[in-house]
């Protein structure tokens, strides 16, 4: 297998990471966790999201956050998750200049998340794309629970290609498939990403993993032998969907880069400073986190011989 050289990271710690967190975190301490990895090489951060503080009280604060780190951020992409048009015009008011839009590939989900059916949710992403082309800014869309539905199960793969069908017209400028509670198997991302790299070449393409029954890297590693090169991922593993029962966190973005750097692709982030960050990380939320690079250290990590005693 010849992979390829360089692996293209989303950090999401500042979105997905912690929306389900107890601790809503200030503005000062999340600027701390974007600094940290800005440090470290990433340049690509879903900042937050503007969706109802009510709903998602964590994310109240993304506006002020994005006023703050948009001062500088020359080669940093910041992403903002909008929900709806409404979502849309308020990243456009605060001059954000790129967003991501999801829906879900299961109708069950998307209405506990959005409370439209994913027809409707296509809709006003019409609608959108209209609005985010006369703004100039940026739209990805991320097809939520892609490789499985909490309420529907198994989603047939002819329903998520006829999402990206609906999605080809509109020249998205990324689009990710989303495995929103960890349902999905290495040899299904394999079977489904052969397909939609092979029937959808000119779109580009992301996965965005969550790590609920521990497959997480092997599904990264599926999803790169079959052509995706940009990849979802939230510092000490944090994170999950609010409106989807047994979610847990994302894939763990210093685990990631340890697999990647380790088989020899680069990611233009630095482990070491990436490890810092997510010790840090910890004392802000209050508790350990899901990093077990963090805990055991790289593969090539080195101990004294004990002296044998007598």
């Amino acid at each position: 297998m010849n992979y390829p050289k360089e692996i293209r990271i989303n950090e999401m710690v500042l979105r997905d990471g912690l929306q389900l967190e107890e601790k809503v975190l200030s503005v000062e301490e999340k600027h701390s966790i974007y600094d940290s990895l800005k440090k470290a090489g990433i340049q690509s951060f879903e900042f937050g999201s503007f969706v109802h503080p009510k709903l998602v009280p964590q994310m109240a604060n993304s506006g002020e956050l994005f006023t703050e780190i948009a001062q500088d951020a020359e080669g940093i992409e910041l992403i903002a998750l909008v929900p709806n048009l409404k979502g849309a015009q308020k990243a456009q008011e605060l001059q954000v200049k790129e967003i991501n839009f999801v829906f879900s590939a299961s109708d069950t989900h998307n209405m506990q998340n959005v409370r439209k059916t994913t027809e409707q949710s296509i809709e006003e992403l019409k609608e959108i794309h209209s609005f985010s082309k006369e703004s100039g800014m940026k739209l990805n869309v991320t097809v939520a629970t892609s490789f499985g539905c909490p309420f529907e199960g198994e989603i047939p793969e002819s329903r998520v290609l006829s999402c990206l069908k609906e999605l080809e017209p509109l020249q998205i400028h990324t689009v990710t498939l989303a495995d929103t509670t960890g349902m999905a198997n290495p040899k299904q991302v394999s079977e489904l990403m052969s397909k939609v790299v092979s029937e959808f070449p000119q779109l580009d393409l992301g996965l965005h993993f969550h790590n609920t029954r521990g497959m997480g890297l092997a599904n990264i590693l599926a999803g790169i032998e079959a052509g995706v090169t940009r990849f979802d991922a939230a510092l000490g593993g944090l994170g999950g969907c609010p409106f989807a029962p047994g979610a847990t966190g994302n894939v763990c973005t210093e685990d990631v880069v340890h697999m990647l750097h380790s088989m020899g692709m680069e990611t233009n982030a630095d482990l070491s400073a990436l490890l810092e960050a997510s010790a840090s990380l910890e004392k802000l939320i209050g508790h350990p986190n899901k990093s077990y690079i963090l805990k055991a250290g790289p593969y090539d990590r080195k101990y004294p011989v004990p002296e044998l005693s007598n």
